[in-house]
Order: structure tokens, then sequence, then C-alpha cells
């Protein structure tokens, strides 16, 4: 398969390798030939909004879908015929998974540890996500972003090599947020490979070494976030202040030249002049054709 940097990885070398993914809901298209190449190692974001079939693939990966075309191998293993060791290898963490209410985090974490043949040690996962004050807490009695916590303890607990995470941080407050990018940072260090669905575009830029983008079941684009946004955001934001006071802007692949052009005409300093590049927000919506509701 051909990466995002022209090179060609061998299968070995990757975590994730799929080709050609559909799957079809009655007269839905959900997934339209998806390819991913994931390496080990990596933190992978799928970006794409509501109904793109982002959580349809994570599903696939995990085995906990059937596919209707396409190849897909995981660790080395097809997802829909893998056995229990390889299940044991991947962790998983949904966007509304939740443990039973009337447990403690700390029975919780040592009863799914029983699941693994080699698991984390239960005390240290309840510390690596920052429950250490809650451990003997009843899970009824936690926050939401607390909940979520406990649901990331629980998908790494079997000391997975690779964590599918979809939309974690949905219903985090910002410094919640912040705290699970530290989390998943640390993760990625000890060289766990982390495939990332989410919506918000800032936390896929601060996490991701490269990302996806899917709008209606197809990969629209891929690569590194600043390589996304020098492909296809194109177009530089120029603003400044008229004569009459009314603000004007243009957009332009050529700023430079409508800067000078503004010089010449100003005689000088433009007033209010702001030189404003494509995000990768700006990119995204443009990738999938919500560029005209922002």
């Amino acid at each position: 398969m051909t990466a995002d940097d022209g090179t060609t990885a061998a299968t070995g070398e990757l975590a994730v390798d799929v080709r050609g993914l559909r799957k079809r809901y009655g007269d839905v298209t959900a997934v339209d030939g998806i390819d991913l190449a994931i390496r080990h190692g990596e933190v992978f974001g799928i970006l794409g909004p509501n109904g793109a079939g982002k959580s349809t693939t994570v599903e696939i990966l995990q085995g906990n879908r059937a596919r209707d075309g396409g190849e897909v191998a995981v660790l080395g293993a097809d997802p829909a015929s893998a056995g229990r060791a390889w299940r044991s290898r991947v962790g998983i963490v949904w966007q509304d998974e939740s443990a039973p209410a009337e447990l403690t985090v700390r029975e919780t974490v040592r009863q799914f540890a029983r699941y693994y043949p080699k698991p984390r040690d239960p005390e240290d996962v309840i510390a690596l996500v920052g429950l250490e004050e809650k451990a003997a807490s009843r899970i009824k009695g936690l926050s939401g972003g607390q909940r979520r916590r406990l649901d990331v303890a629980l998908g790494v607990i079997g000391d997975p090599e690779l964590l599918l995470l979809d939309e974690p941080t949905t219903g985090f407050d910002p410094a919640a947020r912040r705290q699970f990018w530290s989390l998943i940072r640390r993760l990625a260090d000890e060289g766990t490979t982390i495939v990332l669905t989410t919506h918000y575009l800032e936390e896929a830029e601060a996490l991701a070494h490269r990302l996806a983008v899917i709008a209606e079941g197809r990969v629209v684009a891929e690569g590194e976030p600043a390589a996304l946004r020098h492909r296809h955001g194109t177009e530089t934001t120029v603003e400044w202040t008229d004569r009459d006071g009314s603000p004007r802007s243009e957009r332009t692949q050529t700023p430079t030249r409508t800067i000078v052009g503004l010089t010449a005409r100003f005689d000088g300093e433009i007033p209010g002049l702001r030189i404003s590049r494509p995000t990768l927000e700006d990119v995204y919506l443009r990738l999938t054709g919500q560029e005209a509701a922002r």
C-alpha cells in the first residue's frame, strides 16, 4: 500500500491495513471503498461529519461489525475471524460506554483486568487516568468526565497494542479535554497505536501524527495536519480597512501581490491589515462540503 509520502508501507509495518472497505445498511452506503494504512506506534485521527462512516469503520476494525467488502488486517489478523487472543491485544473506548453503576472504580478495573491474559496493574491504570481519589467511589457518583476516564481505563487495562477511541472527549469541558490529551500522549509515548475519531479539529491537530478526512463513506484527504493545510488550504484571506472606514477582505492565492497593490493604493501603511492563512478547520469544512454553512 502506498503511504501519503509516496513510499510503500509493507504490511508488517502496519498496525491497520484496510483496502476497499465497504459497508451498507439497506439502501444506505455507510462506507464506500475506504483505504487506510496505519503504522505501528502512531496516533491516527479519523475526521468526518455525523454519518460519514467513522464509527462503522471503527466497529469493523474491532471485529464488532461485519463488512460487505474489502480487505482488513488489524495487528496482522482479519477482525471478522480473529480469536480471543487477538481481541486481548485491541482496546476500545466507545462513545456511550459506561460500567455498572453500583461498583466502585477499583472494583470495576480489577474485574476487567481478569478478562485479559497479561493485564496492566489496576492501581497503575487508575492512576494513569487520574482517578486515584475516586478509586473507592461508586460509578454512579462520578461526573461525566470521570466516567469517560474510567472508560479509558477499561480500554487500556489489557495493555493493548492498539487502542480505538470513538469520540472519546464528547461532553468534556476544556480542562478535562486537555488532561485527556496528556493521557493519550503518554500512551502513545509507551508505544500504543491509537486510532481516534473526533469532531474536534483542535483535538485532532494536537494529537494525531496523520489524519484521514471522511465524507459520505470515502476518504477525501489523508496526511499530516500541516500537510493537509498546505495541500488543501490554498487561499489566504487578506483583510484591511478601506478609506471610508468600511472593512474589506479578499481571498487570494497570491497574498504578497495583493498586499503590494494595497501598499501602493494607500501610499504606505495599510490600515487594519490582517493576514489569515487557512486553519485545519477551514480545510476540513471545505473537504466535507460544509464550508458554506460556517
